[in-house]
């Protein structure tokens, strides 16, 4: 409860709301039903319209990823220049569908309609960093300097 309080604590508005459960969710990589419950304590907005919120916006997720979440680009030049193998080769080497997190708890994955960077489609992103010209035998080398830890958290 004390970092949802210093969270809360950091804002006090209850139209500081996104803000909020932004900070959450980069705090806990999700929102979890706990963590709605425990704002709404601390915050007196009702659990229901708290729940509504996260819901209602995409970037907010209400189930934990891996610690390395791959976002597909799936919008139209991405689509266009191969998005779906990207996604056929990711799952491959991956062992696991779109939300699910491989065994070792390292990756997610999910499909986001753009990431806005058209002009390196088709694109990736791993939490905050973005690939271009993505091709299907690059996905695995890709994924193999996150387990060897070239890229920092």
């Amino acid at each position: 409860m004390d970092n949802i309080l210093s969270i809360w604590q950091k804002y006090k508005s209850k139209e500081d709301l996104i803000s909020v459960l932004q900070d959450i969710q980069e705090n806990y990589g999700y929102i979890s039903m706990e963590n709605i419950e425990k704002l709404s304590s601390v915050s007196g907005i009702k659990e229901s319209k708290i729940y509504g919120v996260v819901t209602f916006y995409s970037q907010f997720r209400t189930e934990p990823v891996g610690k390395y979440l791959v976002s597909i680009c799936k919008g139209t030049a991405c689509h266009v220049n191969g998005a779906d193998l990207i996604e056929s080769r990711l799952v491959d080497v991956l062992g696991v569908k779109e939300n699910e997190i491989t065994e070792d708890g390292l990756f997610s994955y999910e499909n986001v309609a753009c990431l806005g960077c058209c002009s390196l489609s088709p694109a990736i992103m791993i939490n905050e960093k973005i690939f271009g010209n993505v091709t299907p035998e690059s996905i695995e080398s890709i994924l193999n300097d996150y387990r060897e830890g070239k890229y920092e958290d």
